[in-house]
């Protein structure tokens, strides 16, 4: 197999996106357009990527870290300057076949990718060009076949023809090069074009004067070139997507109903037989078990939901919630949270930085931070843990089986011992043992009489 290496090209602004990112750092799916194209690559084995970066070069650097290398176009003026911007990549992968592919085109799929450079390798070609046939070409650049129905050359929208933009055929924005001929081909280039720009298309002519062979492998959907210039249509490319990963879950054996606001990120895992009302929002790195119910109107993000939990009006991130677990309605889950098996987690319950054990119960309206909470844990209505200071947190344990009675208030650092009871309007202060009851609230007086005496409401 023939050593391969990718540039990928992200330099564009997206003027009309309008936005304080690189284009292709915006987002369909949750995950960053370059992301999709990067990950596409890697399923190919390609390794060797270098990532061409131009407007807030630093958001991109920052984005891959040292994974791959960064080169940077510091004007834009064209694919073809784009590419230059990379030599040094594509000199030290000169014996390379070299995959170029644009940054903003988040369907470009692994199997397009292999199957083309498959074409290309197969034909012995110098190039191969990635086509897709579209319904509606506008703004694409055309292929131009000959009388032999071989490639031409690519016209670009704006130098095109009245009967050149006819053609259907497009280009995807994606090639395999052989390295030493696209590196031959750019040092002729010029940018005698409407634009004034320096394409990376004129080296399918430049290649094919000197000889060499030029080829096309047409993609089986018109998806693969899809991009997006403005906020409308990222936002169809998220619908594709959306609707995508709606059936791709649905197949799998995911029930819902009603897809009516459910969106689901494409590297979630959900166990068959899980059902996933409406409004429901599953975001990055989100694995789900069998049989759970998820909404309505819920939000997960880089959590674990075990088998059997039911999640209602909820908010998880960063956490695990365990098996046969009932969570909701409006509660919240923070990050750095371990919920367990068989617990009940009730209406308007936040809970953050927290360990609840087996069997637990905490009802409604109820604050737990920073604490360790053992099994059979009995919460009344209105509890808090009381973890900062101000200026610091401490943490609260409460052993198995512990009642704490409604509206008490356990002050950190505190232990509760082992099923201890906790009297109703306690202020917790200090440690208690195991089996004992606390009462930490001040004396009840009645004075009788007293509103006839002070008419406290005239």
């Amino acid at each position: 197999m023939s050593k391969t290496c990718a540039i990928i090209l992200a330099a564009g602004e997206g003027v009309r996106m309008k936005s304080n990112l690189p284009k292709a750092l915006l987002q369909v799916l949750f995950k960053p357009m370059l992301t999709w194209v990067t990950d596409a690559v890697k399923k190919n084995s390609v390794s060797d990527i270098c990532i061409v970066a131009g407007y807030k070069a630093d958001k991109i650097s920052e984005y891959i870290k040292d994974e791959w290398e960064i080169a940077i176009q510091n004007e834009r003026l064209g694919t073809g300057h784009a590419v230059k911007c990379a030599l040094d990549f594509l000199h030290r992968h000169k014996e390379s076949q070299v995959l170029i592919v644009s940054g903003d085109v988040p369907f470009v799929d692994s199997d397009t990718i292999n199957e083309s450079l498959n074409t290309h390798l197969l034909q012995h070609n110098s190039v191969t060009v990635i086509s897709a046939v579209l319904c509606d070409p506008l703004g694409y650049g055309r292929i131009i076949r000959d009388d032999n129905n071989c490639i031409e050359k690519i016209v670009e929208e704006k130098d095109a023809t009245a009967s050149e933009k006819e053609i259907q055929e497009i280009n995807s924005g994606a090639y395999w090069f052989s390295a030493a001929a696209l590196i031959d081909s750019l040092s002729k280039l010029t940018n005698d074009n409407a634009k004034g720009e320096y394409y990376l298309t004129d080296t399918i002519e430049i290649i094919k004067k000197a000889g060499k062979k030029v080829g096309v492998h047409v993609a089986k959907g018109e998806e693969i070139a899809l991009g997006a210039n403005t906020r409308i249509q990222l936002n169809k490319l998220n619908e594709i997507a959306r609707k995508k990963e709606l059936e791709r879950q649905m197949l799998q054996g995911v029930d819902i109903p009603c897809t009516d606001g459910v969106i689901i990120s494409a590297n979630s895992k959900i166990g068959n037989d899980t059902t996933i009302l409406p409004n429901t929002i599953i975001k990055d790195n989100v694995t789900i078990g069998q049989f759970c119910t998820i909404g309505p109107n819920t939000v997960l993000e880089n959590c674990t939901i075990e088998n059997g939990t039911s999640l209602s009006n909820t908010v998880v991130k960063d956490s695990h919630i365990g098996n046969n677990v009932s969570v909701g309605p409006f509660a919240h889950i923070r990050p750095d949270c371990d919920i367990r098996d068989n617990i009940k987690i009730g209406n308007f319950v936040e809970i953050k930085n927290s360990i609840v054990d087996d069997g637990s119960k905490l009802p409604h309206l109820i604050y737990v931070g920073d604490s360790d909470v053992g099994k059979k844990v009995n919460f009344g209505c209105g509890c808090v843990t009381v973890n900062y200071t101000g200026k610091y947190k401490y943490r609260t344990v409460v052993k198995d089986g512990a009642f704490i009675g409604c509206n008490t208030n356990l002050v950190a650092p505190v232990t509760v011992g082992e099923k201890a009871y906790i009297a109703a309007g306690s202020t917790i202060t200090r440690d208690i043992p195991e089996y004992s009851l606390a009462i930490a609230r001040s004396q009840q007086i009645v004075k009788e009489n007293w509103v006839k005496e002070k008419d406290p409401y005239k």
